[in-house]
Parts: C-alpha cells; sequence; structure tokens
C-alpha cells in the first residue's frame, strides 16, 4: 500500500498558490498602470515603462507577467469579451441599422478611449491565445451586423464586414491626432461615414462636432 496520504494531491495537480497580500496588490497596481499606459501610447511600450507608471521595479513586473504578451492578455482579455458580448447584443435590437450604429458608435468610443485595445482587436501583431480566441469568435458576428443591417435596413449593398477595421483605423487616426486639441472629433467623421454607408437619405445629417479651425489642424498634426 502506498504510503501518500490520502488528502495528498497527486504530484502534477498541486493547486496554484494564492498570490500573498502584498503580491496581489503589486499585480493589480501593474495591471491598473498597463492600461493607462496601453491606453494612452500604445502596445509598442516597454515594461519599464509601465513599471515606471506603476512605482515598481521592473523586476516586479517580471515576477507577476512573464512579459508584455501576458500583460496584454491580463489587461485586454476582459475588454475584448465586453465588445464581442456587445456584438451579440445588437443582433437583437429591432431595428438593424441602429443596431449597426449602436456598435459602430461604442467601438469607436473604445477604441478612442484606448490605443491599446484599437491595436489589439485591429492589429494581432502582439498575440496570445485567450485574446486570439475571443476575438476570432467577434469576426463572424460582425459579419451576421452587416449582413443584416443590409438585408432589413439600408445599409449600401457594396459594403462588407472587412470595411469594419478601415473605418475604425481612419476614425483612429483622427483620434490621435485630435486628442489634445478637441478628443471628440472623431465624432464629426464617424457621422460623415455612417452618411456615405447608408443606401439613401433624404439629407445630410447634422454634424455633432465643429470643423477644426487652420491653427487647430497645425496643432493637431504636430
Amino acid at each position: 500500500m502506498s504510503s501518500r496520504s490520502a488528502s495528498t494531491p497527486p504530484s502534477g495537480n498541486t493547486p496554484a498558490r494564492p498570490l500573498r497580500a502584498d503580491a496581489e496588490r503589486n499585480r493589480q497596481r501593474i495591471i491598473a498602470a498597463a492600461q493607462e499606459v496601453f491606453a494612452e501610447r500604445g502596445l509598442d511600450v516597454t515594461l519599464d515603462d509601465i513599471a515606471h507608471h506603476a512605482g515598481v521595479g521592473v523586476g516586479t513586473v517580471y515576477r507577476r507577467f512573464s512579459g508584455r504578451e501576458e500583460l496584454i492578455e491580463a489587461v485586454f482579455e476582459d475588454a475584448v469579451r465586453q465588445v464581442v458580448a456587445h456584438a451579440e447584443q445588437v443582433l437583437t435590437r429591432d431595428d438593424p441599422w441602429e443596431g449597426l450604429v449602436e456598435f459602430l458608435q461604442a467601438t469607436a468610443q473604445r477604441f478612442a478611449e484606448s490605443r491599446g485595445l484599437r491595436e489589439v482587436l485591429l492589429g494581432g501583431a502582439h498575440s496570445r491565445p485567450r485574446v486570439d480566441a475571443v476575438r476570432e469568435h467577434l469576426h463572424p458576428l460582425i459579419g451576421d451586423v452587416f449582413a443584416r443591417a443590409q438585408q432589413h435596413g439600408p445599409l449600401r449593398d457594396d459594403i462588407e464586414a472587412t470595411d469594419f477595421p478601415f473605418i475604425h483605423i481612419m476614425l483612429g487616426a483622427v483620434t490621435q491626432n485630435g486628442r489634445a486639441v478637441a478628443p471628440d472629433l472623431w465624432k464629426r467623421y464617424f457621422t460623415l461615414i455612417l452618411d456615405g454607408m447608408r443606401r439613401d437619405r433624404s439629407g445630410p445629417s447634422p454634424l455633432p462636432h465643429r470643423a477644426l479651425a487652420p491653427d487647430e489642424v497645425h496643432q493637431a498634426m504636430m
């Protein structure tokens, strides 16, 4: 008979030990700092940048995360799931066009608030299995949102779901250039894009943001 105690888990199945309170606080501080740095500067930052923003040594970051990709996954997995959940919700809307507009606008708002999220969803250069799996689930949902707005709404027949990332890349350029001058400038161009996506309309939609003055354009481009 084996001398192993019945209460002792077999080798290799030992549950992970919970982090000490101070270690867990550091982990959450690092994630919060990464959220802020990724949102402002995108994914191409270093762990030194994140450690500095968190007020910890870079060695502390490496003790909690094996590298930047693991930290990206910890920061963005839930945010990507929220985008997927929203796509599923708008597919239940009675008005397919309003559902499409709601989804595009909410996604644009999320991207305006986080450059990192836009890069995670539209780029994919920094790949992590769990985020990739959620993102792959999003692609057919976007196709369904677009198809429904074409079949039962005014979306142009020549619009494709593959236009989705390029719409947001265009808006992202406005967001990045206009952030310091007019953070909501993207809403002006979002409205122009929506008008162009409709099969027919009675007239142009009112623009929700004024055009920039010449000196503001110069400042934005700088």
